[in-house]
């Protein structure tokens, strides 16, 4: 990587983090997730029918469309990196591509009911950020939801788009925001996605690998502490990448995370990371800022590749 591409990298982390994506941009244009998100939608109708085989072929090529058009519109976008004032262009691109900010805002905004003792306004909230049943849950329960979302999502909305934009530069990144998309919407397996979301399901497994390893490292660095748990319970986890940075948290919280939660009135069974008791609205604070120093410690980490560059 080069000093331009690693300082490059480091600027939007820092913007993204300070300014975060604009409210009135938002209501104004949408956000570029949700703009690949209408295409996947659009595509999830018309192909997305007839047999399994067919199913899984159209699957594939909507990855193949995304990936491609990620790489033609980044690919202009880099080119403009050569100026001053192009840098700061992809720098403020690049920014729409992290979550660092708003994943604290959609935290932070489970953390204050639940430390009011307001479960509705909690529920409601973390509702926004998990899949599953959120409408009898406790104190634990949410509390559980939302750190594992923070967990994961580092990951996802921060570790790997960084990684692929250090790696590949503006169109690795764009890339990236794409198949983690494609994977949240059509990547399920339910009936209607089993077949349709493979391609997509397989390459956002592709895509987390490192990262997701990358994440749970830090959140230890950053809680002093998880290693071993990360480590032991990591590969209970239903998906190959999201053990690493959930049992990494359990085990910096010396909470349990995982077990029985249930999906559209579904009971669905999953493991247990992490030892001790349940986590509560205590630990939930402590995980946001174990979350924020995670952060801070992956900018050191491209700092100082920056400098030795």
């Amino acid at each position: 990587m080069s000093i331009d591409r690693a300082d490059l990298v480091l600027a939007a982390l820092i913007v993204e983090a300070v300014l975060g994506y604009p409210r009135a941009l938002f209501a104004a244009i949408g956000h570029p997730v949700t703009w690949i998100g209408a295409v996947i939608a659009r595509l999830d109708v018309a192909w997305n029918r007839g047999s399994a085989i067919r199913r899984r072929l159209w699957g594939i090529v909507l990855l193949l469309l995304l990936v491609s058009g990620a790489v033609v519109i980044g690919v202009a976008i880099a080119s403009l990196a050569a100026t001053l004032w192009g840098a700061l262009a992809v720098v403020s691109i690049a920014t729409t591509g992290l979550a660092q900010r708003s994943l604290d805002d959609h935290v932070r905004a489970v953390n204050v009911p639940l430390g009011s003792g307001d479960l509705p306004a909690a529920r409601q909230a973390v509702g926004r950020i998990v899949g599953r049943d959120t409408a009898a849950l406790d104190e634990a329960g949410i509390a559980t939801a939302a750190i594992e979302s923070l967990a994961e999502s580092f990951c996802d909305g921060v570790v790997a788009p960084i990684f692929w934009f250090a790696l590949a530069g503006i169109p690795g990144l764009i890339a990236c925001k794409a198949i983690n998309t494609a994977d949240s919407m059509v990547g399920h397996r339910d009936a209607r996605h089993r077949d349709f979301g493979w391609a997509s399901a397989r390459a956002d497994d592709v895509v987390n690998f490192i990262p997701a390893r990358i994440a749970g490292v830090l959140i230890c660095i950053a809680g002093a502490g998880g290693l071993l748990t990360m480590l032991r319970d990591s590969a209970a986890h239903a998906s190959p990448n999201g053990g690493w940075p959930e049992a990494a948290m359990a085990g910096v919280l010396r909470r349990q995370l995982g077990g029985p939660v249930s999906y559209a009135g579904e009971a669905a069974a999953r493991a247990v990371l992490g030892a001790g008791p349940l986590p509560g609205v205590a630990d939930l604070s402590r995980a946001l800022w174990v979350y924020r120093r995670a952060c801070l410690a992956l900018w050191v980490v491209l700092g100082v590749i920056a400098w030795r560059l």
